[in-house]
């Protein structure tokens, strides 16, 4: 692996993607330490050094690399993006006009990639909002800490922090496409990457020095094993063979190949996370809206304020079953796939073309995903047992979705890298 490194910078054009990469990869992450124009960054430091991260913005605040509760110009991270895209994909289903720009092809795909900018500044711009709004009052943006963090409440400075925050959303959604079409490829992944791994040398400190090297170690190992299972699954998949038969087209004889399709065991990728853990932010949202007061506020914060309720794990692994095969149900569509199959002359050897074959992939999706969700649900729930067991929780964020996402695109960049260098003769990472 690491001659493959040496032989990748020996190549001139592959040493600049990657140099590029790693430029644009430090720009963005001095973003994520500039202070906004009017915040007092002095009393967000005491803030943060006086409170835990507030979990309701935990995972914005992950995907920001720590940006978002210091109040920087890259506060908002890659997340309206993730949170666009997301939307914007679950339109496609519902809406025709959308479905028929998915199904042009480069130009369409090149429509519906404008719509999720439009739709990113415009959440950027609604959760810039609300930063800002709960950052004018004291103790809402860090619960426990009363210090004034905006150094004025007049307007303009509030629509400058606005327009500022939104325009480093902006700003990083350039910089992802400049990865993608000048670096290594993966540029809005790599930024969540980026951001993800940030932190991790700063919480493994902490448990180093607040716990011990044994709760350290035992931290490690849980994080090894875990990633090691993730790896294991995401590589996992069901190849369903494919025939098609041979044609003339003029002079020349095409088809009679074999190819196949594969079905991953994890079709749905990491998005039941996120819609599971967002959509358990909101007892906690209601827990911050209502002040804690009532009794079903105090039952919500008794269940669902830490994350390691036994209501609440159960509640997340439920949801994580259900989204998983929501998701997979209108992200693949078996009556699609059949109809280009038979489109094209493929068939399954020993299934009719046509609906029998929907009906066959239906059947075989229908089962591995089973197994998927049950791995999703598994692999979000065991850090946040075990790291509360080994009492690091709280300061040991690295839960099943950064992980997930970690893996995911840790393994898709280095089969990219390696892609390159085989086309140039060079042994791949993994050889």
């Amino acid at each position: 692996m690491l001659s493959a490194f040496a032989s990748a910078f020996r190549t001139p054009d592959l040493r600049k993607k990657l140099l590029f990469t790693l430029g644009i990869i430090a720009l963005f992450r001095l973003g994520s330490v500039v202070p906004t124009p009017g915040v007092d960054y002095t009393a967000i430091q005491r803030c943060i050094e006086q409170v835990q991260d507030n979990s309701l913005y935990g995972m914005i605040n992950l995907f920001s690399g720590g940006a978002l509760l210091q109040l920087s110009v890259f506060a908002l991270g890659i997340m309206p993006y993730i949170t666009a895209s997301i939307i914007i994909q679950l339109l496609t289903v519902v809406i025709p006009r959308l479905e028929s720009l998915r199904q042009e092809g480069q130009s369409g795909q090149a429509k519906l990639t404008q719509y999720t900018r439009y739709l990113t500044v415009a959440l950027a711009i609604l959760q810039s909002t609300g930063i800002v709004a709960l950052a004018r009052v004291p103790g809402r943006l860090f619960s426990g800490c009363n210090e004034t963090i905006l150094v004025n409440e007049s307007i303009v400075l509030i629509i400058q922090m606005i327009l500022v925050m939104t325009a480093g959303t902006a700003v990083i959604m350039w910089l992802g496409e400049l990865i993608t079409d000048r670096g290594v490829g993966n540029g809005m992944s790599l930024l969540i990457f980026t951001s993800i791994i940030s932190t991790f040398p700063g919480q493994l400190w902490q448990i180093w020095t607040i716990n011990g090297i044994f709760t350290f170690a035992m931290v490690l190992l849980v994080g090894i094993a875990t990633i090691a299972g993730v790896v294991y699954v995401e590589q996992a998949q069901r190849r369903i063979p494919v025939q098609y038969a041979k044609r003339m087209v003029g002079r020349r004889m095409y088809g009679g190949t074999s190819t196949y399709i594969p079905l991953k065991v994890n079709m749905a990728g990491v998005i039941p996370v996120i819609f599971a853990s967002s959509l358990l932010y909101v007892p906690q949202l209601i827990v911050q809206m209502s002040g804690s007061q009532g009794s079903f506020a105090q039952w919500l914060l008794q269940n669902f304020s830490n994350g390691t309720e036994p209501l609440y794990l159960v509640v997340y692994f439920l949801l994580i079953l259900f989204f998983t095969y929501f998701y997979v149900a209108i992200t693949f569509n078996p009556v699609e796939v059949a109809d280009n199959m038979k489109q094209y002359g493929g068939f399954v050897p020993g299934i009719r073309a046509g609906k029998p074959t929907a009906e066959y992939l239906d059947y075989v999706l229908t089962r591995i995903t089973l197994p998927g969700a049950l791995y999703l649900a598994v692999i979000a729930i065991i850090p946040f047992v075990a790291f509360a067991f080994l009492g690091v929780g709280q300061r040991f964020i690295f839960g099943g979705t950064s992980l997930l996402i970690m893996v995911g695109v840790g393994l898709d960049t280095v089969k990219q890298i390696e892609s390159q260098l085989q086309q140039r003769n060079y042994e791949g990472f993994l050889r």
